[in-house]
């Protein structure tokens, strides 16, 4: 590994922080402009459906620069990189059905969080204003979920902070764990916090187990596409309404899937990956 093209670096709260200011400069940077296009133009970028992509985007990509430059670079001399490599047919055939599993129970999962009363009501009144903002252009949503967020995002989660707990020594369940569990805490919410953190430990494990971002990004934007096709084509974000089945046939469904595909996935499927 010493050789290898992939930098070994690790991950703190050092680290953590420099993410933090970056997103935050690179988002700063966009509503920055969007001061001078007003004071120039009189107009508001923020109005405009592509401004909000733009803004993700910016904090993003500042994020990972930052982190690139002031925590990667100092300590390993070599640029942040990482492996995107596809993998052999098999492998999706177990990672797709363990994941649409997880999807499964997280719905149910999310759907024992109240969403009435006097602090729940009008939080998920707010962030379902929110929501429906968001799909107020479908091909904005679809690029700005389903594209830009899998890739910006499993960098961060799982390339960044997951490979950097391993690499500092953490052990793989418990790296997986921190980083499902700061992936849940940054979606902002209590109902796709327990989702994130369910999928995360899905992304979290594939990535273990492979090696390659590939993966993790084509589940990541598996799971964000059909959210987005319940949210166009259906009153809710339901599996269940979408169906027309109770919510408990959704949990068992996904029980099973979850649990056939993660063990052949485990402990049946024995190719495992390195970076070289």
């Amino acid at each position: 590994m010493e050789n290898s093209r992939y930098p070994k670096f690790t991950f703190t709260w050092i680290g953590g922080l420099v993410l933090l200011i970056g997103f935050f400069a690179g988002t700063m940077f966009i509503s920055s402009l969007n001061v001078f296009w007003m004071f120039v133009f009189k107009t508001s970028l923020q109005y405009k459906e592509w401004f909000l992509m733009l803004t993700n985007a910016a904090g993003f990509v500042t994020a990972i620069a930052f982190f690139d430059l002031f925590i990667v670079w100092p300590s390993t001399k070599k640029k942040l990189n990482f492996n995107f490599s596809p993998t052999n047919f098999y492998t999706y055939l177990l990672i797709f059905p363990m994941m649409l599993g997880m999807m499964f129970i997280g719905e149910f999962v999310t759907s024992q969080i109240p969403v009435t009363g006097p602090f729940f009501g009008k939080y998920y009144e707010f962030f379902s204003q929110l929501m429906d903002q968001l799909t107020d252009d479908p091909a904005a949503m679809l690029l700005m979920t389903v594209i830009m967020a899998p890739v910006f995002e499993e960098i961060i989660f799982r390339g960044i902070i997951q490979k950097g707990l391993l690499n500092k020594g953490v052990k793989p369940w418990k790296a997986i764990m921190y980083s499902s569990l700061i992936f849940g805490l940054v979606h902002g919410n209590p109902w796709q916090f327990a989702g994130a953190v369910l999928l995360g430990g899905v992304l979290g494990l594939v990535y273990f187990k492979t090696k390659s971002l590939l993966l993790p990004m084509l589940l990541h934007g598996f799971n964000n596409l059909c959210s987005c096709i319940l949210m166009i084509y259906t009153d809710s974000e339901s599996f269940s309404q979408a169906l027309h089945v109770s919510e408990w046939v959704v949990l068992a469904a996904g029980i099973v899937l979850f649990s056939v595909f993660c063990y052949l996935f485990v402990k049946k499927y024995k190719v495992h990956y390195a970076e070289i």
